[in-house]
């Protein structure tokens, strides 16, 4: 018996949660939020690390900026923007700049 009123209340659960969800992937992202996730995305990952660079958004195209030390960060970087929910574009101006040891 309670196995059955705790399968009732985990499908009354999902019945409830589904439309929510639903709902909230198809609105769209904002430009801001955009912002801040590809900007976490960035910062976050290892081969990027990419806290120095700029991020602009505006109607969900990204331009991204600053200056990295490999050209792998810049290629890196691009994609990790690509994969943000919202982007439509990536224009990559972030230029490599070798240092010296």
């Amino acid at each position: 018996m309670k196995n059955k009123n705790l399968l009732s209340y985990f499908l009354l659960a999902i019945l409830l949660i589904l439309p929510v969800a639903a709902f909230a992937a198809d609105k769209p992202v904002s430009d801001g939020l955009i912002t801040d996730l590809v900007r976490m995305k960035l910062a976050g990952d290892s081969v990027v690390k990419g806290g120095a660079l700029e991020v602009e958004v505006k109607d969900g195209a990204v331009t991204l900026s600053g200056n990295v030390q490999a050209e792998k960060q810049k290629a890196k970087a691009e994609k990790l923007a690509h994969k943000v929910k919202g982007v439509k574009s990536v224009t990559n101006q972030i230029k490599v700049v070798h240092t010296l040891p």
